[in-house]
């Protein structure tokens, strides 16, 4: 399957569950993000991208504490959600995009998360660069890959190759079916 016929698939099955994806996932999305959000350097002045965003579950945990925040994501009936959870909010955009080709300037955010992307990807190590692109100099990142998919070995090796220096990476938590990465983009 080519790589754009594995994103339609995506973004089709995304749309199709955006109904009740909440109710079959937001607790596992939220143990990923209580994981990780202290490890990450946020402030007022921070300008957060959430790659793959979904129906917004991280916006609660750092709206109000950064300048803006940046949802992204491939599902129109995902972002409809997020707009919803957005609308209490005025530092939110939400954007349609493919991961894989964000339509940012280079070195623009200073944390990325990537929650539940990779796995959905045809090419993990092309999206693990456009995130990096898209992060300023010493940025944080914060990306989860799916224990089914990856082995740790793997998903280190994969993080290390595209040169993030990997602060954490946290998998001994039953609750955790990905393994959650703190990197700083060196």
């Amino acid at each position: 399957m080519s790589g754009w016929n594995q994103k339609r698939d995506v973004m089709r099955r995304y749309n199709l569950m955006a109904k009740s994806y909440e109710e079959l996932y937001a607790g596992e999305q939220r143990v990923k993000i209580e994981k990780s959000i202290g490890k990450v350097g946020i402030d007022k002045n921070s300008l957060i991208l959430d790659c793959g965003c979904g129906t917004g579950l991280l916006f609660d945990y750092v709206a109000d504490k950064v300048k803006m925040v940046v949802g992204l994501d491939i599902s129109r009936g995902l972002l409809e959600k997020a707009k919803k959870r957005a609308e209490k909010f005025d530092n939110i955009h939400l954007v349609l995009a493919d991961a894989d080709h964000a339509p940012f300037k280079d070195n623009v955010f200073d944390v990325v998360f990537a929650v539940t992307l990779l796995q959905n990807m045809p090419n993990p190590e092309e999206t693990l660069a456009e995130l990096k692109r898209v992060a300023e100099a010493n940025a944080f990142l914060v990306i989860t890959g799916l224990k089914k998919k990856f082995c740790l070995v793997s998903f280190e090796a994969l993080l290390r190759k595209l040169k993030l220096n990997i602060i954490e990476i946290m998998n001994g938590d039953a609750a955790l079916k990905c393994y959650v990465a703190v990197c700083v983009k060196g």
